[in-house]
């Protein structure tokens, strides 16, 4: 749940700096879009946060 609540905080922050800088590239699209899933709980949320979930665990993994 932690990871839910900073995650849609992460990404609203992004898409809010996206916004104002007028970016139009491919990494401004995937965090508006992932911003999106998040913030809307569609009926794809929880394969998109099982693997943002899966990508968490790993880059925590690689400081071990």
């Amino acid at each position: 749940m932690i990871l839910n609540i900073s995650a849609v905080l992460l990404f609203g922050a992004a898409s809010a700096l996206a916004v104002r800088t007028k970016s139009a590239g491919g990494g401004a699209a995937l965090v508006l879009f992932l911003f999106g899933f998040f913030a809307a709980g569609t009926g794809a949320y929880e394969p998109i946060h099982n693997l943002v979930q899966a990508s968490a665990d790993a880059i925590a993994q690689l400081g071990n």
